[in-house]
């Protein structure tokens, strides 16, 4: 990678008022002095007209920038060529640059990844790149770009730094072990190193990724009849569940995902839970119903009073009909058919699910990145508590390990290309 030169359109499909092809590798130059004439200089915008290679015929009438590396966005040569936005257009210049020697078309990520190849961004930001590309909602776009922006790669830089700097203290008392006047560890070496696991616990105590990612997941649960997919179609604003008032027509769990004031939530209607049932296919719904029920970050109970799972919301529903069934204490009273009572609902469930989201300078982590602070935490506890200088020293070789991993300078080739994998042709 990083021997030929790529290009794509790094724009949205044509047509469009403008298109953007990127080009990234050592014969940039070459390419825009057989498209445009001359290459430019750098980072300023000139007109120029870009004629076909073969037969000098005027291809389009476009900006041109040339940014030499290593200070661009890929670290290596770059050039952008501002088209006008016509597919004839695009599909021309893509023709002809494909027709010089050494250019191609990039791959998906391929950008990005030469970008964290020579340095210009670290692991955890290009992941974060990766998740503001993918951003629905407000609060996925601000963790993103504090992911984007370096936030959590510069606090493992500081912590790995720190470890760093405990290691040398211990080598120092390897080195020089054998002589009378070197101390143990100073009394302060275990006082830095709960420090350090401190701050590392007040990260991993952060919401997390997958919540924001998947949205916070709200089952909706109960007998059948009790207004379950009347409720997910009210949640909604659509009708996506089939509601009926005959019993069991909800057999499969049905999920969907939607932005309620800037916070994701992942709604689900469910089969009805009832102990004896004669259908096969309703008991194996009922069955993934419980299994939803477990998966949930919260469960909105429309069933009897009391007989939701722990930490359920007693809703109250149909109170529209004269006959439903009325409960003590609910939490909420609604109907989903004259929506009487839904938006209080709704607003209560926002205000409940932000608790769980990141907060103003807060980054939630994925999964596999609490995993890994989880690790040097763990070891660098094991570093404090432990008087063999060469065992404190595995530690915090752990320690640093489990850092780089995070900022990629320790990472498999089967990772990478799963992470760039999820970026589009021309990022």
């Amino acid at each position: 990678m990083g021997g030929d030169t790529i290009f794509a359109l790094s724009s949205g499909s044509p047509p469009a008022a403008i298109a953007v092809v990127r080009l990234s590798g050592p014969d940039c130059r070459l390419a825009l002095e057989t498209l445009a004439g001359s290459v430019p200089a750098p980072r300023k915008a000139v007109l120029r007209s870009l004629r076909d290679p073969l037969d000098g015929a005027l291809l389009d009438r476009a900006l041109v920038l040339f940014m030499p590396g290593p200070a661009s966005a890929t670290g290596e040569d770059c050039a952008e060529l501002h088209l006008h936005g016509g597919r004839a257009i695009v599909s021309a210049i893509e023709k002809a640059l494909d027709a010089i020697d050494g250019l191609r078309h990039a791959e998906p990520g391929e950008f990005t990844r030469r970008a964290f190849a020579n340095g210009r961004m670290d692991l955890s930001e290009a992941e974060g790149l990766a998740d503001l590309l993918s951003a629905d909602t407000e609060l996925q776009r601000r963790n993103a770009q504090a992911l984007a922006g370096g936030a959590l790669s510069r606090q493992v830089g500081e912590w790995r730094d720190a470890v760093l700097s405990l290691a040398a203290e211990v080598e120092s008392n390897l080195d020089f072990s054998d002589e009378d006047d070197v101390a143990d560890l100073s009394p302060a070496f275990s006082r830095s190193c709960e420090t350090l696991a401190y701050s590392l616990s007040a990260w991993l105590d952060a919401p997390r990724a997958e919540v924001l990612k998947e949205g916070y997941r709200i089952v909706i649960g109960g007998p059948p009849n009790s207004g379950k997919s009347s409720l997910f179609n009210a949640l909604l604003e659509e009708e996506a569940a089939i509601a009926t008032p005959i019993a069991g027509t909800t057999r499969d769990v049905l999920s969907r995902s939607v932005g309620l004031g800037g916070v994701p939530f992942t709604f689900t209607d469910t089969a009805g839970i009832r102990s004896t049932t004669d259908d096969e296919i309703e008991r194996i719904g009922i069955q993934r119903a419980r299994d939803e029920i477990e998966r949930a970050d919260l469960v909105l109970w429309l069933g009897p009073e009391g007989e939701g799972p722990r930490g359920a919301w007693e809703i109250e529903t149909m109170i529209d009909q004269a006959d439903h069934i009325a409960k003590a204490a609910p939490r909420h009273r609604i109907s989903s058919i004259t929506l009487e009572g839904v938006g209080d609902l709704v607003k209560d469930l926002v205000a409940h699910a932000r608790d769980a989201m990141p907060k103003p300078g807060q980054v939630a982590l994925a999964r596999h990145q609490r995993a890994l602070l989880a690790e040097a935490r763990e070891a660098i506890e094991g570093a404090s508590g432990e008087s063999d200088m060469l065992i404190v020293a595995e530690h915090l070789r752990r320690a640093r390990m489990a850092f780089d991993r995070l900022t990629g300078r320790a990472a498999t080739e089967d990772m990478l290309d799963t992470l760039f994998g999820r970026f589009c042709i021309g990022k």
